[in-house]
């Protein structure tokens, strides 16, 4: 019975027929009276051949639903209407949006503020955007280059950007893209939404929907954030704290070991400093030797924590002297990691060898939370029925991969990921025409590696295997190539994209490339009409900031920054990586206000570890018998690249395309 499933106001609700619509617009409402008319007048005006049905979900105690009704008899609108009862609206405004999504019947669902604010004629923006980029999520916000927000006044304009910040602080990576995380004005894909995570508490449903869906394609229309037509805000002191809360409850979700986790690490640290600074000035032992001898301390002193704090709540299929040995040899094995980041700190960039060991530690926590999660304490749970293909592959027999990213580069060549490229962010669609000609899937062997410790490459018939000895949780593909391109791939590089991308998937493309009668260049390249230019560099720097300055100076179009797909017949096209970016990039075009502050404080961090001189260290390394691949992967999920598409510093930009 439906009752059972949807609030009691639905009854009536749900009897309304199963027409579809291409948009389903929710607005939440609560004592909005005098909106409502002028609303769906700029509504109709706005929509016009565009099939779509508006929801009113209210929250008044005034005559707002009467007003509504009225309307539902004669506006040519479809209009339809939850009335929700006192006892029904704890979860407010969010969970009033929610509400709507569960009786939209459009392929896409729109949600919008009842008070004019949200200028209605940029829905029809919104869904060309997203039809356009093929993003499953459109926001339009106030804060993006061309958005204004300038009618909330002063004192309303600081606290809800002071509020953006925050949260964008809190989330860096998942909303790292997001200008207006808290907008209430934006169009979604019905089909992407998964009704079931969403929790909402307060009036920020926007984020509860980016923070839970992290696999969504997110692209922003700036919009003009219109004056209040009538009634007064919803924004109270009570649900602000409902906000802070709510944020909160998102960042910590699921996460209340890793919190223990770094507790406990914490007063290991403190451990560890204490015993390498006794080692090092009371025995005047070598600080990497010190290093070496302080983590067995530690070491000990974070197991017992960790056993009986952190997952004294699981029942862990390994013994308990085997979860002591791996977790001594986990530790250890951080010190192939520690050590070159120890050198390059104290010896190279001359910090003190006590405040290197703590960066030191501190980089390898999540790594170390990972391993002891999945593997020292995993919880001991029913295996899955499995198969083996003739690649060696683990085939998962209860359902097909997944691969979620697409991309489709020019109909050239096509990419199915099962992990996020975001080097080819500009060329993702919702669905490939056709097979792709590369696969990238999650590596899963029967065999183990090798017991040599040095990396390995090897070839077997139509397969190239490279591993670094170190199982899952180290650097390992295989690339097999008959019909397509099949990549398979450790689990380490779902979270280090940019070095699956530049060490497996990039070569691959470039050979593919030559295949279909194209090469893919090392080279710049900007069009005057029509007119194309590529730039390259004699040394390593200099390339994109000239650039740059060109779009920003002249009337070009910009089709590359690093890597052009250059055809037989001279034909150009382009390839708009995100650009690796430095302070001095950001001075040529005067782009420093592009970013965050979060963004240029971490920017000079990241420019120095990703500098020549950093790069050297990482070639040093791969001539050792070292697992240099993993170490890099390691590095680069702790400290990103700086990387951002040319949009973000230069907003009038235009992309060329051939």
């Amino acid at each position: 019975m439906i009752e059972n499933k949807l609030p009691q106001s639905f009854t009536q609700f749900m009897q309304s027929s199963e027409t579809s619509y291409e948009i389903s617009l929710v607005i939440p409402t609560r004592n909005e009276a005098g909106n409502i008319e002028p609303l769906l007048m700029r509504l109709h005006r706005a929509l016009k051949g565009i099939d779509t049905e508006v929801v009113f979900v209210d929250d008044s105690t005034d005559d707002t639903p009467d007003v509504i009704r009225k309307l539902q008899e004669w506006f040519p609108l479809e209009i339809r209407l939850i009335a929700r009862p006192p006892e029904q609206r704890q979860n407010g405004l969010g969970g009033a949006v929610v509400e709507g999504f569960q009786v939209a019947r459009g392929t896409w669902v729109a949600v919008m503020d009842a008070d004019l604010q949200h200028p209605p004629e940029t829905l029809p923006r919104l869904l060309h955007q997203a039809k356009k980029s093929g993003s499953d999520l459109v926001l339009g916000s106030r804060l993006a280059p061309g958005g204004d927000a300038s009618s909330l006044g002063f004192k309303r304009l600081f606290i809800s950007q002071t509020f953006a910040w925050t949260t964008r602080l809190t989330f860096p990576q998942r909303l790292r893209n997001v200008t207006d995380p808290l907008t209430g004005f934006f169009l979604t894909r019905r089909a992407a939404l998964k009704m079931d995570e969403l929790k909402p508490d307060g009036f920020k449903i926007l984020l509860e929907i980016l923070v839970s869906h992290p696999e969504l394609k997110v692209s922003e229309v700036p919009i003009r954030f219109g004056h209040r037509n009538a009634g007064e805000s919803k924004a109270s002191v009570k649900e602000t704290i409902k906000f802070f809360r709510g944020l909160f409850r998102l960042r910590l979700a699921g996460q209340a070991n890793f919190v223990r986790f770094l507790l406990v690490g914490v007063s290991g640290l403190v451990v560890n400093v204490l015993a390498m600074a006794a080692f090092t000035e009371l025995a005047a032992i070598h600080y990497i030797l010190s290093a070496a001898l302080a983590t067995q301390v530690s070491t000990l002193w974070n197991f017992g924590w960790t056993e009986r704090w952190v997952f004294g709540q699981r029942e862990p299929r390994r013994g308990f002297l085997t979860r002591v040995l791996s977790f001594l040899a986990m530790n250890n094995a951080m010190l192939l990691l520690r050590g070159p980041i120890l050198a390059l700190l104290v010896d190279q960039w001359a910090v003190h060898y006590i405040l290197a060991n703590l960066v030191s530690l501190f980089a390898m926590t999540v790594l170390r939370y990972l391993l002891a999660d999945k593997w020292i304490w995993n919880k001991n749970k029913p295996m899955e029925k499995r198969t083996t293909d003739m690649n060696g592959l683990k085939a998962n027999t209860n359902k097909a991969e997944p691969f979620g990213y697409n991309y489709d580069i020019h109909n050239i060549l096509k990419v199915a990921s099962m992990y996020e490229l975001p080097e080819l962010e500009y060329f993702r669609v919702p669905a490939l025409s056709g097979e792709a000609d590369i696969r990238i899937r999650l590596e899963r062997r029967h065999r183990k590696d090798s017991q040599r410790a040095e990396p390995q490459l090897r070839q077997s018939g139509d397969d190239i295997h490279y591993g670094e000895a170190l199982g899952r949780y180290g650097f390992k593909i295989t690339i097999s190539n008959k019909e397509r391109v099949d990549v398979a791939v450790s689990p380490i590089l779902k979270y280090s994209p940019h070095v699956l991308y530049t060490n497996v998937v990039e070569p691959i493309l470039r050979w593919g490339f030559v295949r279909k009668g194209y090469a893919l260049v090392h080279a710049a390249c900007i069009s005057f009409d029509g007119q194309a230019v590529l730039v390259t560099a004699r040394t390593d720097t200099g390339k994109t900031s000239t650039i740059l300055r060109t779009v920003d100076n002249y009337a070009c179009s910009f089709l590359s920054d690093d890597m052009t797909i250059v055809g037989r017949d001279g034909t150009v096209l382009s390839y708009p990586k995100p650009l690796t970016i430095s302070n001095h990039t950001l001075s040529a075009v005067n782009a420093n206000s592009s970013l965050t502050l979060w963004e240029r404080i971490a920017l000079q961090f990241q420019s120095r570890l990703h500098s020549k001189s950093g790069r050297k260290v990482g070639l040093n390394l791969s001539k050792s018998k070292l697992p240099a691949a993993t170490m890099n992967a390691i590095v680069q999920m702790l400290v990103p690249p700086p990387k951002y598409m040319v949009h973000r510093l230069i907003p009038k930009v235009t992309y060329g395309n051939q």
